[in-house]
């Protein structure tokens, strides 16, 4: 089915089909993974909230210290729900308090640097993803929006684009080869359409998922891909949360 061209590689036809063959512990719907993606944000800012804690309190070593936890947690943790969904319902938890460790560090940081030039830069990046969010929920909704083949072709080819561009900037960064224009503190007008393009290709992935948990709903995938679901819009609401953070970074550099 060419309906699961996600933007989101963590939603696709063949892992909805191949859930379909497994055991069924009840029905998937669309509120059971919209209800555990509620609880998987929870988990996220709880863990959040306890790095920007320590950041508040004097013990920054350990803020660092969880939040490398964090990123290699999370990216261990996705990889193999991403490969093995039935494993969403453990490991999404984990997941969700992994990237709450790195976001609530990075996050607190981030606020620290600009405290004076650009005060509640984080309130305005968190606001700002889940206005975002609801934009495009409604756009989906009432099928403003219609991911049309060529719809999902285009955000897939773009998705694709980016990772490899991000990718291809983390090799040069080892060789000491510093694309300036990919900084957070770049307030070039280059650097700030990327960030525009980028936070605009992750919002519209969110119609994607959207779509990917509505249809996986309908095809009577069992209970646990609720989880799976879950865990793939959490990972695009994180993306989105980072350029957005990203984004206001930029703009806030350029003031004087």
């Amino acid at each position: 089915m060419a309906l699961f061209d996600s933007g989101n590689p963590t939603l696709s036809e063949k892992i909805f089909n191949s859930s379909l063959d497994g055991m069924h512990d009840g029905t998937m719907t669309v509120r059971g993974s919209i209800n555990k993606f509620g609880f998987l944000l929870l988990m996220v800012i709880a863990s959040a909230s306890y790095s920007w804690h320590l950041f508040m309190v004097g013990k920054p070593d350990t803020m660092m210290t969880l939040m490398i936890v964090g990123l290699i947690g999370g990216m261990i943790t996705g990889l193999i729900v991403s490969f093995k969904p039935t494993t969403a319902r453990y490991l999404a938890p984990a997941y969700a308090l992994f990237e709450g460790f790195f976001l609530g560090a990075i996050s607190v940081y981030i606020n620290s640097v600009f405290e004076k030039k650009y005060p509640g830069i984080v309130t305005q990046a968190v606001g700002l993803t889940f206005a975002v969010a609801l934009v495009m929920f409604l756009l989906y909704n009432f099928r403003i929006i219609k991911p049309t083949e060529k719809f999902k072709s285009v955000i897939l080819s773009a998705v694709f684009g980016i990772f490899l561009f991000y990718l291809v900037v983390i090799v040069l960064s080892l060789f000491h080869v510093n694309v300036s224009f990919m900084s957070w503190n770049d307030a070039s007008p280059l650097g700030i359409g990327i960030s525009i393009f980028i936070v605009a290709i992750a919002a519209l992935c969110l119609i994607l998922d959207f779509e990917r948990i509505e249809t996986g709903a309908a095809m009577g995938a069992p209970k646990h891909m609720e989880w799976y679901g879950a865990f793939g819009l959490l990972v695009t609401m994180v993306w989105l949360y980072l350029e957005i953070l990203k984004l206001l970074s930029r703009i806030a550099s350029s003031r004087n």
